[in-house]
């Protein structure tokens, strides 16, 4: 019989004789790899299908968008803009490069005064922040100006060369006078006052019409320093009213070849000299002729030769 072991555990005392059993060593835990840091608008894109990098853009892309459109709509972030622009022109007046001439070049003086109010610029202003092609957009939009170039000589000069649109004529419509270019273009600006030299054209469509006509009597001095008017009927034709009161009908086609036919006439009796009431064009064939003393209306032929007395009708 064993003997009882004295002070120690009877527990202890049994357990000191059974074998230790091996415990099976602990497989370590497999370390988790970490999720690679993905933007909610990244994960989207790559969602779609696309390669990394073109959904790493477009996320940018995205982003960026959305803190423009807050920094748009920040009054604060307007406020710090304006003051650094004002900041930035204050630094550039003290350096010298301010707006101190301008010049215009090509213009008459009147179309150079309307010019330069279109231009909008104002002395001392920084030069270097001016938007030329604003300044230039303004000038072409005065009617006198048909092309305009604007050109910044540093340190303080602004040169305006323009392409001015040349005066035709004096266009009477609707009870205004207004004067118009060689392509028939009104000039606003202009003052038909100022312009008495200029021939007068009349009537609706006279405006677009006068080119053509007024390149004929043109070639036609002594006829031209004799007329008052020229007057577009039904937008077809044309009236030519002298000075001493006269009326000569032109045709609605065929206008160079009438005037042809008066010039001869005009060689052979001198008829712009000795005034008429009424010369008829309108007939290639005939050049109808009412004399000033309102008798009887003498028919001529186109080549020139007075028909007999027994063919003359009134007018």
């Amino acid at each position: 019989m064993a003997a009882a072991m004295r002070g120690g555990s009877p527990s202890r005392a049994r357990g000191q004789g059974r074998p230790k059993v091996a415990q099976p060593p602990r497989r370590p835990a497999k370390p988790q790899k970490s999720k690679p840091y993905a933007p909610a608008k990244l994960a989207a894109a790559q969602s779609l299908g696309l390669a990394p990098l073109t959904a790493v853009s477009l996320a940018a892309l995205v982003a960026a968008i959305g803190v423009a459109a807050v920094l748009a709509t920040d009054p604060r972030v307007h406020r710090m803009r304006d003051q650094a622009v004002a900041s930035i022109d204050r630094g550039l007046i003290d350096l010298g490069l301010k707006v101190a001439t301008v010049q215009v070049q090509g213009a008459t003086p009147a179309a150079a005064a309307d010019i330069l109010r279109a231009a909008g610029l104002g002395k001392d202003q920084p030069i270097l922040h001016l938007d030329l092609n604003a300044v230039r957009g303004r000038v072409e939009n005065v009617g006198w100006v048909k092309s305009a170039k604007v050109i910044r000589l540093l340190p303080d000069t602004i040169v305006i060369a323009v392409t001015q649109r040349q005066t035709l004529a004096v266009w009477q419509h609707a009870g205004r006078n207004v004067v118009i270019d060689s392509e028939g273009r009104a000039i606003p600006e202009a003052d038909p006052g100022q312009f008495t030299d200029l021939p007068l054209v009349v009537g609706e469509g006279a405006d677009q019409a006068a080119p053509a006509v007024l390149t004929l009597l043109k070639s036609r001095g002594r006829l031209m320093d004799r007329l008052d008017a020229i007057v577009r009927v039904d937008d077809r034709r044309w009236d030519l009213r002298t000075k001493d009161g006269g009326l000569i009908e032109l045709p609605a086609d065929g206008t160079s070849k009438a005037l042809d036919q008066l010039d001869s006439l005009d060689q052979q009796s001198r008829i712009l000299d000795l005034g008429f009431a009424r010369i008829d064009l309108r007939d290639p064939d005939l050049v109808a002729v009412r004399p000033r003393d309102a008798g009887p209306t003498t028919p001529t032929p186109a080549n020139g030769a007075q028909a007999p007395a027994g063919n003359a009708q009134a007018l």
